[in-house]
């Protein structure tokens, strides 16, 4: 079983067992696991795989039949789609159809998707087909896809969207890493398995990033680039306004004071890469104290492409000039643990949230989120139907985690006016022993060592 997706394979079961015939849509960012989900879904099944390639009909036709005829099957030069679904389908018995990166054949044919409707409508259930239709194109997906193929979408049996695995998950993937150096490696490939692959844990973080990243012939190396090929036109716009985010300009107006491009060519630029999952938009916790909230912010939130920009984009000419070593200390090492920090915050909140899944919190929230202040951050707010509270604090940077950092969050919180239940502290290295104490007298007070998570 494919560690970290067994929701996902079950779903994909329940639909291929039952009679006739379905057509899912399987979809999410690049390197999120996508293809190796599909590769163990079609263990042990009649099953026909098709990677569709950015090409004309013609060439498209061209190409899946030229596979077919490697394979030993019959077609003709430029077979037609029905000759390609009846060489794929011969025989008796489920099959199944996975076409990745279908986007490629749906907008560049008419007769596409009608023309799978329509073969698949002509089988008896005996002989059903489950066709995957999988892709990387999640603001395509979500946005056009249905526009696109017409009465078709009416034949869709589901839409499985595959999202980030977590924290947990690339612990186990890394059983040589220390926990920090998981945060770490967490903070720059995310959830996405496919750049897990890029990393040895039999090195150091400082060794991977080196290696594996900031090497000119390593393939993290230019994954941006090959980002932008595939999904975004204009990428001097996208560049200047990820470059801007990354340095700290997280308002709209800071933003366009940096860039000097309009509001109205700004805002469409982050829809659109909010639309990519590679940018959100911060909102803090609908509390009382909306005044001294922080409004309108944005936030890389795609790891790799937060680091490039954090790191790489900035100081490019460097990196050609100097060696990776003296690049890292120079650019990376002084300011990395901050970077991290963020990646924690996220870290303890996956933490919150499988612990009151589990039932093993003093509350059940129904709703939680993060407070950015105008003074400072209460990193997590959680509140049940009763509006119980509990808030959470991360630290990563500091070396020890004190009671004045208690008490400041204590008081943020009534400046906040926000009424609090319970407190879990989380921390990267220790508490000072006036904490220990305080959280030994009072039973609302947690403290969570990030060797707990």
């Amino acid at each position: 079983m494919l560690a970290g997706r067994i929701a996902e394979l079950q779903y994909l079961e329940q639909y291929y067992e039952k009679a006739g015939s379905q057509i899912l849509v399987v979809y999410g960012q690049k390197h999120i696991g996508k293809t190796a989900l599909l590769k163990e879904f079609s263990k042990e099944k009649q099953s026909h795989y098709y990677l569709a390639k950015p090409c004309s009909e013609r060439e498209q036709l061209y190409q899946w039949g030229m596979q077919l005829r490697s394979a030993g099957m019959e077609t003709k030069e430029f077979p037609d789609f029905s000759d390609i679904f009846n060489s794929v389908c011969a025989g008796g018995g489920k099959k199944l159809m996975i076409i990745d990166e279908f986007q490629h054949i749906a907008k560049t044919s008419e007769r596409f998707m009608s023309g799978l409707v329509q073969f698949l409508n002509a089988l008896d259930e005996k002989n059903g087909v489950m066709v995957l239709l999988s892709s990387s194109a999640i603001a395509w997906v979500e946005n056009s896809m249905i526009t696109r193929i017409g009465e078709a979408a009416y034949a869709l049996s589901g839409l499985l969207k595959i999202r980030a695995m977590s924290f947990v998950d690339i612990v186990h993937r890394f059983p040589n890493f220390r926990i920090e150096e998981c945060v770490e490696a967490y903070s720059i490939l995310g959830g996405f398995p496919g750049l897990w692959n890029q990393f040895d844990d039999k090195l150091t973080i400082q060794q991977n990033i080196c290696r594996h990243i900031l090497n000119r012939d390593s393939y993290l190396f230019e994954e941006w680039d090959r980002m932008v090929a595939e999904q975004l036109r204009e990428t001097s716009v996208y560049n200047t306004i990820l470059a801007a985010i990354a340095s700290g300009k997280y308002k709209l107006n800071d933003i366009y004071l940096h860039t000097g491009f309009s509001r109205a060519k700004i805002s469409v630029y982050l829809k659109n890469l909010m639309e990519l999952e590679l940018v959100e938009k911060v909102f803090s916790y609908d509390m009382a104290d909306k005044e001294n909230a922080q409004k309108g912010l944005y936030r890389i939130v795609h790891p790799y492409v937060n680091f490039y920009f954090t790191y790489m984009y900035p100081y490019m000419s460097a990196l050609q000039t100097i060696s990776v070593g003296e690049y890292y200390n120079r650019f990376i090492y002084p300011v990395f643990r901050k970077y991290v920090s963020g990646c924690f915050k996220q870290v303890c909140r996956e933490h919150l949230e499988k612990l009151n899944k589990r039932g093993r919190l003093p509350i059940h929230f129904e709703k939680s989120g993060e407070w950015v202040g105008k003074e400072g951050t209460i990193d997590v707010i959680a509140q049940d139907v009763e509006g119980r509270t509990l808030i959470a604090l991360c630290n990563w940077e500091k070396a020890m985690m004190t009671y004045e950092d208690y008490e400041w969050l204590l008081s943020y919180a009534r400046k906040a006016k926000l009424g609090v239940d319970y407190i879990y502290l989380y921390t990267a290295s220790g508490f000072d022993e006036r904490l220990d104490l305080e959280a030994k007298v009072k039973k609302n007070l947690k403290l969570v060592q990030i060797t707990d998570i």
